[in-house]
């Protein structure tokens, strides 16, 4: 194993993890909530395009975004990682995200796209529409879950603000997208119908006895 770097390293086993600006602080910290459910999204946006894969040309564009956006994911941790309030300079201009705006407006053109070939929506839909499809609808779920927890660290400007809307629009972009790859591959959704109350069966008063 010698010159091969270690995947253990030990220094997390009392408890606590390193920020990128080498401030270590406990695991159950907010940073770290929020670095792990952006690591998470980051895995099951990386599911749903396996799946995508198996769908051929047809949706290849949209293997190709999931791919950039998994990348612009590790840019946003690095962000995370880095307090803005805290860090110094170099670091701060290093891990900062977005500032012009071009990736939030990348997400918004490919939903654009993708919505003038699909259908109006006409009631709520469930996750549905094959693999593909479902696992891009709990990719959706999760960049919410995401968003949820940088937002209280963009409200402190802990994190660039820019993080926080890049994930807000991102989860708009994996609903469309999770309907568009469904349509590729010609499956149907499932739209939501307020289920039947259950009947209740009439009963007769048994008669009294004279």
């Amino acid at each position: 194993m010698a010159g091969k770097p270690k995947i253990y390293t030990k220094t997390g086993d009392k408890g606590t993890s390193s920020l990128f600006t080498g401030e270590r602080r406990p695991k159950d910290d907010i940073v770290f909530d929020a670095l792990g459910t952006n690591d998470e999204l980051a895995s099951v946006i990386g599911l749903a395009r396996e799946f995508c894969l198996d769908q051929g040309e047809a949706v290849q564009g949209v293997v190709d975004q999931l791919e950039q956006i998994q990348c612009l994911l590790q840019d946003i941790g690095s962000n995370i990682a880095t307090p803005r309030d805290s860090a110094t300079g170099p670091r701060l201009v290093l891990t900062e995200f977005d500032s012009d705006g071009q990736h939030v407006q990348d997400l918004e053109n490919w939903i654009d796209s993708m919505v003038q070939e699909l259908p109006p929506l006409s009631s709520f839909i469930l996750p549905s529409g094959g693999k593909a499809a479902a696992a891009l609808h709990v990719a959706r779920s999760v960049s919410r879950r995401t968003e949820r927890r940088v937002v209280p660290l963009a409200q402190e400007q802990r994190v660039d603000k820019s993080v926080s809307v890049y994930l807000n629009r991102l989860s708009d972009y994996l609903f469309t997208c999770g309907r568009y790859v469904a349509m590729k591959a010609g499956r149907q959704e499932v739209y939501y119908k307020k289920p039947r109350p259950p009947r209740v069966k009439k009963t007769t008063a048994p008669k009294s006895e004279e």
